[in-house]
């Protein structure tokens, strides 16, 4: 397994528009292929946007959802890994022969379609049915993940995850700026976005703290450390329909330790290369191998009990 530069994007989709996205997507792919990448990583729905997917009814979002891989958009993405010779992934709603919706993201080379992967654990929409796989697969030599942002939280997937033999979890995310019962949660005021250009320094205080990053770095890093895996974040920055998102888009290595981060207020791309020797140097790999299933495969194992169930809503 030898060395691997790769890219994470951030960028401010518009809803429902798919030209646009994809424009956006090929103009941040240029510029990470010009820079050496092989590697490039999107937001969850980039292509179709998100948070707008909450009012639309069943019949709106089957318009918008495509077919994986005979859609458009997948052909377009693939036409674009071929022009740049990048390995891209990215985000949209996909629908079957039965009208399911999914919540799905996809890995496209020059050649095509490489794999596709469904949340399991979708919310946005009450019509998005849920994935029940997980998946692992090979770039380069590197054994790869993917997990789609509310999957990364219960942390049985990710473990799940590098267990499976993934090194490289990609963690494509609309998150952060949102009301919850966390201590200084809530959503930052669009004017703020709006005023960037006059005032950086107030919207960058509300990006950085615990609306947003702090929040982050309470977790995020931990994934990466615990399971001795490169974690590949990519976050939306901007206005998502009518709430605002932080981007932030990182690369953090099994050590815990950010390499690269998007730290411009708009459309962003970040690169670092990816070093083999710290899969195994990392603590991670030695908490993993030190592991006593034996003593938990039945309590992990254990059906939730009904009145402790928790709702992600």
């Amino acid at each position: 397994m030898d060395k691997l530069k790769i890219s994470t994007a951030q960028f401010e989709n518009h809803s429902g528009d798919k030209n646009y996205n994809l424009s956006v997507i090929e103009n941040l792919t240029r510029k990470a292929a010009e820079d050496n990448s092989k590697v490039i990583a999107f937001h969850e729905c980039c292509i179709t946007g998100y948070t707008f997917a909450r009012r639309l009814s069943k019949s709106q979002l089957l318009d918008l959802a495509e077919f994986v891989p005979e859609g458009e958009s997948t052909e377009r993405l693939i036409q674009i890994a071929a022009k740049y010779d990048m390995v891209i992934l990215a985000g949209l709603f996909e629908k079957d022969e039965e009208n399911n919706i999914y919540n799905t993201y996809i890995c496209v080379d020059k050649e095509g379609l490489v794999v596709k992967y469904r949340k399991l654990h979708p919310f946005i929409s009450p019509y998005l049915k849920a994935g029940n796989e997980y998946c692992v697969f090979d770039l380069y030599g590197w054994k790869c993940g993917i997990l789609i942002c509310y999957d990364n939280n219960i942390i049985e997937n990710v473990r799940a995850t590098k267990l499976k033999g993934a090194d490289v979890i990609f963690m494509p995310h609309v998150t952060m700026c949102t009301p919850s019962t966390r201590p200084g949660a809530g959503f930052v005021d669009p004017k703020l976005w709006k005023n960037r250009e006059n005032d950086p320094t107030s919207l960058r205080i509300e990006f950085d703290g615990m609306k947003g990053r702090q929040w982050l770095m309470k977790w995020l890093p931990a994934r990466a450390y615990d399971n001795a895996v490169y974690a590949v974040f990519s976050n939306p920055i901007g206005m998502d329909d009518d709430q605002l998102k932080n981007g932030c888009s990182m690369i953090i290595d099994p050590f815990g330790d950010i390499l690269a981060e998007c730290r411009n207020l708009g459309d962003d791309v970040v690169s670092s290369v990816l070093v083999p020797d710290k899969l195994t140097k990392a603590g991670g790999y030695r908490y993993i191998r030190a592991r006593r299933p034996e003593l938990y495969r039945d309590i992990l194992c254990k059906e939730h009990i009904p009145n402790q169930k928790i709702s992600w809503l």
